[in-house]
C-alpha cells in the first residue's frame, strides 16, 4: 500500500493542492460528532495539569509528597499531564526526532521490508492504523518497534538504532519514577506497580507517527478518537501541534510547554486501579502547513502478564469492575479492528 508520505508528495507534484484521494476522506465517529472543538482562545483557559519531575524525585519529603498528590489528581481528573524538568537532555530529544525524520526520508523500497506481517512483529512499518478493515484511511504513516525487554530497530539510517535505543532507555527511567509516584498516590509503597506488573521485564513499544502536510486537513484525520493500551504513554513531538483531548464533550487542543513531554494513562492503568485512574480518549488532527512527527513510547507489563484489578484496590464496597485479560490478547484485540474510542475496554468491563 502506498504510504501517505508518497500520497502527499503526489498531490504536490501534480498541483492538486486542494484535493486528497476520496479514500482518505475521514468518516466522523460518535466522539467526533457529539463533541465541539475549543478554539485556541477558549483552550487557553483549560490546560492539562503540569507535573514537575524534579519535585517528584526530590529528596525533600514535603516537596515530593506535594508533587505525588498533584500526580494522583492528574491521573484521577484528566488521565493526561505535561511533564517538565524530566532530565532527558534536549539534545537527545532533538537527535531522536531527526533520526525518525531520517527514517521516513529513506527510499520506499527499504521501508517495504518492514510492511505487513504479524501485529507482534518486532519492527513494523505501515500506513493508517489497520488498513485491512478500515473503511477510510488515516493521514498517517507509522513505524512500530519493540524496544523492551529486547531492543529492535531498523539499522538505517545511520545512527538510528543507537539514538532510539538511548532515548527509549531514558524514557523507561522517567516512566519508572512516575509509576513509583502513582503507586504512592494509590496508598501503596513506591515499588508496588513495579512488583505486581513486573515492570523490569515489562513491554515497551516505540511508535513513530508521521503526519505529512495535508491539503484538506478538515477532511482527513491523523488518528481517530481512541485510548491507549498499557499503563503509561510518553509522547514527544516536533514543533507542530495536533493532539486533542476529549473532556466534557469538548476537544481540547494540547499546547505542550517547551522541552516537555505529554504523558497519559492507558487502559491497563484503568484496569489495574479498578477505574480509579481512567484512560482518556484523544485524537491527532493534521495540518496543511508542515509535517508533524511524534514519538510515543507505550509502557506496560510483559506481554504474557494477566492484568486485572489489583487485589489491594478492590473490596466489598469496591468490587472488580473489569475482567482480567492477558496483555497480549488485549493488544491483539485492539490491533485487529478500527480505532474507536474505548471500545476495547468495553470487552473487559463487567
Amino acid at each position: 500500500m502506498l504510504s501517505v508520505k508518497k500520497v502527499a508528495e503526489s498531490c504536490v507534484s501534480s498541483s492538486k493542492l486542494e484535493r486528497i484521494p476520496s479514500k482518505y476522506m475521514y468518516l466522523k465517529n460518535k466522539s467526533d460528532e457529539d463533541s465541539v472543538i475549543l478554539c485556541d482562545e477558549e483552550a487557553q483557559n483549560i490546560t492539562i495539569p503540569t507535573i514537575d519531575f524534579s519535585h517528584l524525585i526530590s529528596s525533600n519529603p514535603t516537596q515530593r509528597s506535594k508533587e505525588i498528590q498533584q500526580l494522583g489528581r492528574a491521573c484521577t481528573d484528566w488521565g493526561f499531564f505535561m511533564l517538565i524538568n524530566h532530565g532527558v537532555p534536549e539534545t537527545l530529544r532533538e537527535e531522536v526526532l531527526r533520526a525518525c525524520k531520517g527514517f521516513y526520508d529513506l527510499p520506499e523500497e527499504y521501508k517495504k521490508q518492514y510492511e505487513g506481517g504479524d501485529i507482534f512483529a518486532p519492527i513494523k512499518c505501515g500506513t493508517s492504523f489497520n488498513a485491512n478493515v478500515e473503511k477510510t484511511f488515516l493521514w498517517r504513516d507509522y513505524l512500530k518497534c519493540h524496544v523492551h525487554p529486547h531492543f529492535h530497530a531498523p539499522s538505517n539510517p545511520q545512527g538510528f538504532s543507537e539514538t532510539t535505543e538511548a532515548y527509549c532507555k531514558k524514557s523507561r527511567e522517567v516512566i519508572g519514577e512516575l509509576l513509583k509516584g502513582i503507586s504512592i498516590s494509590l496508598g501503596e509503597e513506591e515499588n508496588y506497580i513495579h512488583k505486581v506488573m513486573n515492570i523490569e521485564s515489562g513491554f515497551q513499544m516505540m511508535v513513530v507517527n508521521f503526519y505529512p502536510r495535508c491539503p484538506m486537513p478538515d477532511q482527513a484525520m491523523g488518528l481517530p478518537p481512541h485510548s491507549d493500551h498499557g499503563l503509561l504513554t510518553l509522547l514527544l513531538q516536533n514543533e507542530l501541534e495536533g493532539l486533542q483531548l476529549l473532556r466534557n464533550d469538548m476537544w481540547i487542543p494540547i499546547h505542550p510547554l517547551p522541552n516537555s513531554f505529554i504523558v497519559n494513562t492507558g487502559d491497563h492503568m484503568e484496569i489495574l486501579t479498578n477505574g480509579k485512574y481512567k484512560s482518556n480518549i484523544h485524537r491527532a488532527i493534521v495540518n496543511k502547513n508542515a509535517t508533524r512527527i511524534t514519538i510515543g513510547t507505550a509502557h506496560g507489563p510483559p506481554l504474557d502478564a494477566v492484568v486485572g484489578p489489583a487485589t489491594e484496590l478492590i473490596g466489598e464496597d469496591n468490587p472488580p469492575a473489569y475482567h482480567a485479560i492477558k496483555y497480549k490478547d488485549y493488544m491483539r484485540l485492539q490491533q485487529s479492528k478500527e480505532l474507536d474510542g474505548k471500545s476495547c475496554l468495553g470487552h473487559v468491563r463487567i
